[in-house]
């Protein structure tokens, strides 16, 4: 097991690397600079010339980039240029509002997925089993930042029962969770339903048919455990993708956290900001994948045996 999870870990070494390099690439092909920012009416082109050359970005792109990882891996992720702040106080200040939108989502994910699925192939091709299979595909197939729109518009304009942004209490937080945390309960109920079905025709459910065991107690006790295989990949992949859908929905329901201050620093071109808010989503996702793996290979003793 542990040779398993060092040889995961190290595959994270050139993966961090290559999203630094996507990362700090990209930022610099958009047109514009932090300098437009900074610069005010008036200025003349030695202003811009001297602003340049303070903030290093007169560097060619690779050294500028050997320099930033430098800091990086120090645990500097330097200091915004617009704000004039430490980017890591930034981030740290952000990120709590982030990560609690972030689990509430994957919470409603993780057992509201569960529940349409388990009742879903439970009622196999009955009324229940079709309205569960659509709510799942509604959470799959529709815009996260249209059922925010529609949400919002029913619940706080229409019946005023939620507020319509803001982050200051627990009700503020309902609504950007359920738009959310609907896309992946829709994958996982839709996941749980085949895998849960495919355990249905096994032949030890006919023996425990046979010994009289009662359908709810075969589902909860030996069905649900063995189609549960599936349904961690997917939990550990909603992991990352999660917090990086709550960036759109921080934006649509004007809420502080990372997606806020990301959008802010790129409308600016705030390199600093923008650079390490890329890599901190990018690796969430990475590191979800990774808690996966090693869920997955502890659930399934045959994936780590590959390792020995």
């Amino acid at each position: 097991m542990w040779t398993y999870i060092f040889r995961r870990t190290l595959l994270l070494i050139p993966i961090f690397i290559i999203i630094s390099l996507v990362v700090f690439s990209l930022i610099h092909m958009v047109p514009g600079t932090p300098i437009d920012s900074l610069l005010g009416p008036g200025s003349t082109a030695a202003d811009r010339v001297e602003l340049t050359k303070a903030y290093g970005l007169d560097k060619s792109i690779s050294v500028q980039y050997f320099s930033w990882m430098k800091k990086l891996l120090t645990g500097d992720m330097g200091q915004s240029i617009i704000e004039k702040q430490p980017v890591l106080d930034m981030i740290l200040y952000n990120m709590p509002f982030t990560i609690r939108l972030g689990l509430a989502s994957l919470i409603i994910s993780f057992f509201l997925g569960i529940f349409l699925g388990i009742i879903s192939s439970a009622f196999k091709n009955t009324f229940i089993d079709y309205i569960s299979m659509i709510i799942a595909l509604l959470g799959v197939t529709v815009p996260a930042f249209w059922l925010g729109l529609i949400l919002m518009l029913i619940f706080s304009v229409m019946l005023g029962w939620f507020p319509v942004s803001g982050s200051g209490s627990f009700r503020t937080l309902v609504l950007p969770a359920i738009t959310v945390g609907l896309g992946g309960a829709g994958l996982i109920a839709r996941v749980t339903r085949v895998s849960m079905l495919e355990m249905f025709n096994k032949d030890f459910v006919l023996l425990l048919y046979a010994k009289g065991l009662s359908k709810p107690s075969i589902i909860v006790k030996h069905i649900f455990r063995n189609a549960l295989m599936p349904v961690i990949t997917i939990f550990g992949l909603r992991l990352g993708w999660i917090l990086g859908g709550a960036v759109t929905i921080e934006i649509v329901f004007s809420r502080p956290g990372i997606g806020n201050m990301l959008l802010s620093a790129l409308y600016r071109r705030d390199y600093p900001v923008v650079q390490a808010s890329l890599i901190v989503l990018t690796m969430a996702v990475i590191i979800g994948a990774f808690i996966a793996d090693i869920m997955y290979s502890y659930a399934d003793p045959r994936v780590r045996d590959v390792y020995k």
